[in-house]
Formats: structure tokens, sequence, C-alpha cells
């Protein structure tokens, strides 16, 4: 309502000259003014109309102004109307009282004042004009409060929305953490358990080597050493994918060709494969190389070919392709670092892997196939040769849509070098030196003293390095040290620091299985002896490290001169 709208004045008197003068008298005030002549026709202007003020006269016949103030008062609509009484006969302070008391807000005696009647009027009626402007001004701030609170509401969704998507976001991040801690600690025990098996195999390989030289000339008896060395030989390839899976395996990296290396392997592939499954490659034109170990790349498509073999009993098509590729900075290969790599797939329509199977496929030990069928280190192998090579490996696989598996290595900055023929190597042609041993173990010093000795040379054993350190203070002559890196109190690649540092010119071979040390042992001149080893490989290290003990000699010599 604003200050211009009209209200409604209701005067009620049964006595027609008596509403015109009250008429008259509040013309001026020019709100509409409605004419009641009894308590029946004031109750209709009543429900048919908003009423501001109500003059009732108070004597009248039928029902006098107080009873028909009592019922307008008791109506839920009216009960804060303003009435003003209108008399000449009952002005006694007890009807006075009474009117007050029915909800009266005045009491105006007659003959009535035109300049008072219509200044207390006119007093009711803005202040009902007022209070219809609050009330609409209530009611307008209620609807915005409301639309706010709506708006406040649809933010508070968002923000619950956004907070969830968050929240799933942090589980699958704590998810993806937890399942790279526990990859972690399985390699790192994975590694050790390698480390102590390579030990064993050292052991063995050693004894059954000098004992094949040993043993009269029995076919059975060399037929069953033959088989305990080929049971050997396969330990030490399961320590190979061990290490591999735990990134302690030494790569050699170099160029390698992909399509030459798949071509060269292919009829391997195919026996691997079987008659029932197809094997198809495709490779991108004038595609660069790959920087990896070529042997441990060769290992691993054979592992993935045999395990696509597995899942495709009914026979079908594997396909291996090769293309350079980079890594999206918003896809699942962010992992990687920037830079070019070459994409190795290879894919298979067997029967495939659902999500549970698919998160545990690169774990070791785990395998699908039954007892006796596979070690379950196959595809945890390929793991830890893309991880330790810088790469990565993606698996998607779906139930009786087949397995697509990604290889993603690092692109070489050099081609590839051709393959040549590896030349026979001639047999180790060193004279009778002394050779001190150090290992902690007592069967690897057993096997390594053995094959030394059935060389020719003289072994000294020491079972720490603090006990190499005080026999080379003792005098004693020794030309070349063999010492084993993992041990207490002292490792070996301390050991050869302290030799190199106090007794200058002993040559050091550091025999080990790991491929991550802390520190490279080629700056400290050490040369590196892969375990488990054989006999051959002793005498090629040893030769190895006398001869560059020569060289080091002439090369001070001629300084000299």
């Amino acid at each position: 309502m604003t200050e211009r709208e009209r209200v409604n004045i209701l005067l009620v008197d049964d006595q027609q000259a008596k509403l015109l003068s009250h008429e008259a008298i509040l013309a001026e005030i020019g709100e509409n003014l409605l004419k009641a002549g009894s308590a029946r026709q004031a109750f209709e202007y009543l429900l048919k109309n908003e009423i501001a003020v109500i003059l009732i006269d108070v004597c009248m016949p039928d029902l006098d102004g107080f009873e028909l103030a009592a019922m307008i008062r008791e109506h839920p609509r009216f009960q804060t109307t303003a009435i003003i009484f209108v008399s000449a006969v009952m002005m006694t302070y007890p009807d006075q009282m009474r009117g007050y008391q029915l909800g009266a807000v005045d009491y105006v005696p007659v003959p009535v004042v035109p300049e008072l009647l219509r200044a207390k009027v006119k007093v009711f009626v803005d202040l009902y004009r007022k209070t219809r402007q609050l009330e609409r001004f209530n009611a307008e701030l209620e609807l915005r409060v409301a639309e706010r609170t709506a708006e406040l509401q649809r933010f508070n969704d968002q923000l619950e929305l956004r907070i969830e998507e968050r929240t799933r976001e942090r589980e699958t991040a704590l998810a993806q953490l937890f399942e790279a801690q526990k990859l972690d600690t399985i390699g790192q025990l994975t590694g050790g358990v390698a480390h102590d098996f390579n030990n064993l195999l050292m052991a063995v390989l050693g004894s059954l080597s000098l004992l094949e030289k040993r043993l009269p000339d029995d076919p059975r008896s060399h037929r069953l050493l033959q088989n305990a060395l080929q049971g050997a030989h396969r330990g030490a390839a399961l320590t190979q994918r061990l290490l591999a899976f735990s990134r302690r395996q030494e790569l050699k990296p170099k160029a390698v060709d992909v399509p030459s290396l798949v071509g060269g392997m292919r009829e391997l592939l195919e026996r691997a494969l079987g008659h029932g499954v197809e094997l198809r490659t495709q490779y991108q034109s004038g595609m660069p190389a790959a920087l990896v170990d070529a042997n441990q790349l060769e290992l691993a498509l054979l592992n993935v070919a045999l395990n696509a073999r597995d899942a495709m009993p009914d026979g079908g098509i594997l396909t291996i392709s090769a293309a350079s590729s980079t890594p999206a900075a918003d896809g699942p290969e962010a992992a990687l670092n920037p830079g070019d790599y070459v994409r190795i797939t290879i894919e298979d329509d067997g029967v495939g892997m659902d999500e549970t199977t698919l998160a545990k496929a690169t774990e070791p030990f785990f395998t699908t196939k039954g007892p006796g069928k596979g070690t379950g280190l196959g595809l945890s192998m390929v793991h830890g040769l893309a991880a330790q090579s810088g790469g990565l490996l993606r698996i998607h696989s779906k139930l009786d849509e087949g397995t697509t598996l990604e290889l993603w290595l690092p692109m070489a900055q050099t081609p590839a070098e051709a393959v040549a023929a590896t030349p026979k190597m001639p047999e180790p042609d060193v004279g009778a030196c002394k050779v001190l041993i150090v290992d902690d173990d007592h069967l690897v010093m057993t096997g390594i003293s053995a094959m030394i000795e059935d060389l020719g040379h003289t072994p000294i054993e020491a079972h720490s390095g603090a006990e190499a350190l005080a026999k080379l203070a003792s005098d004693v002559d020794v030309d070349v040290v063999i010492t084993d890196h993992a041990m207490p109190a002292m490792t070996g690649l301390q050991l050869a620091k302290c030799i190199q540092e106090t007794y200058t010119g002993i040559p050091i071979i550091l025999a080990t299985g790991y491929a991550e040390l802390p520190l490279d042992a080629t700056l400290l001149g050490v040369i590196r002896l892969a375990k488990p080893c054989n006999q051959y490989e002793i005498a090629l290290a040893i030769q190895s490290a006398l001869g560059s003990r020569q060289q080091r000699g002439r090369l001070r010599v001629g300084l000299g001169d």
C-alpha cells in the first residue's frame, strides 16, 4: 500500500442524520467512507472489505455498540482493527471503561468537535497505512530471505557435491598411494629374497660346475648332474625376475630397434604360442629406437606372449605393435617424465580379466593358473622392467573382450646398432695369483674359494670387511680382492673405498646382484661381477682386474720417465 492509496472507514449508526453528519466531517480526509445503519449491515461491509477504522454509535436499538464491538473482536480478521465509540448518552466513566475493555482505541462524546474527530480518525488511518506498508515490506523481506536461503542451499548443495568429489578423489589417491606402498614393500621383500637366493645359487652352481669336471665318465651321473644344473639355471632366471620386479636387477640399457628385436625372436614367440595362436606385427614407419635392456625386453615380451597364450585356450590372434608417442599431461601417462617414448602394444583376443584380477595382475606371485602352471612373476617382471627403465606399464582388460598391454619405454637419442654375431670368447689366461675373498655367507665363500682354487689361484678367506682389512694390514700378499656388497657392518663398496685409500694398486671385484648401489662402482675403479656367476665369469673378472692393474702400472712408469 502506497501513501496515495485510499483506505476504508466504516461508520455505524442507526440514525441516518448522524451518519450524514459523520460523513460530512470526515470527507475532508479523502478516504473511502462506508455507512452502515445496523450491526448486520456493518458485518457485511467488514467481511467484504478491508477496513482501517470503525466508528460505532453506542446506543442502537437491536444491538448496541458494545455488543457489536465484542462480536467484531471475536473474529480473527478484526482483532487489531481500530474502533472508536461515539455516544451522547453513555458517557459515564464505567461506560468508557467498558468500551476500552472491548478493544476501543478512543471514546468520543457528542456533540462531536469536527476537527478533533478528523484528527483522531486520521491518526488511526495513518497507523493502518503504515502497518500495511510494514507488512508488505516484511513480506518482501521474507521473500528475499527465502530466495537467499534457497540460493545458499544451492551453494551448500554444490559445496557438498564438491566435497564429495574431493573426498572421492582423496580416497582414490590414498588407495593408489597404499597400492604403491604395498608394491614397494613387496618389492623390497622380493629383492631381499632374491639376494639370499642368489647366494644359494652361487654355492649350488659353483659346486655343480666343479663336480662336473671331477665326475667319472658315467652317462647316468652326467645326466643327473645336467638335470641339477638346469634346475639351478632356472632358479637363476627366477631370481632375475624377482630382481626385475624389485627394480634391483642390473640393466644395461641401449638403443634397441623394436621391430628388429621382435623379428629376431619371432620363431621363439611362435613356438611358445603354439599352433592355435597367430602372431601379427605392426610398426610405425621409421620408428625410433627404444632405450632399454635388450635381453630383458625379450624376456618381457616372451612372458606377455605366454600369458596371452594361456588366455586363448581355443586359439586366437596376438598382435605386437610399436610406435613413437608423447604422454598427455592430463592422461594416465602423466606420471612419466616429459619427453618422447616408444609405446609397445601387445593385444590378444582372449578371455580377458575382471577388475579384481586386473588390479592384482602385476603383483608378484599372483596367478590365476593352476598349481605348477605359473610362478605369478611374469607381469611383475614386466612392471619392474618398465619402472627401472624410466617407463610405464599399462594394462586394459575386460572379461570376454581380451587384454591390451602397453609398455612405454624412453626413446633413445641415438639409432640402434646393427646386431653383430657374438664372437667366441677366448679362455682366460691368467697366471697364478692370490685372491682375497670377502663374503659373510659361508656357503658362497666355500663355493667361490673352490672355483678360484680350481683355476690355479690361491684363495684367502675373510668373512667380513673388518677381517679383510685386518688380513691386508698383516702384510698378506694379495693380488686381487673379490668382495660381496651386501654385508653387515661394512658393505663391499665401503670396503673398496678403504682398500683404495690405504692399499693403492690392489684391484677390486664387486660381486653383487643389485643394480642400485649408493655409489657408482666404476667411479672407484671397481669391476662389477653379477651374481650368480660361474667359474668362467670369475676367471674373466680376475683377468680384467689384473690387466687394469698392469695398465695403471705402465702408465705410472711412463709418467715417471
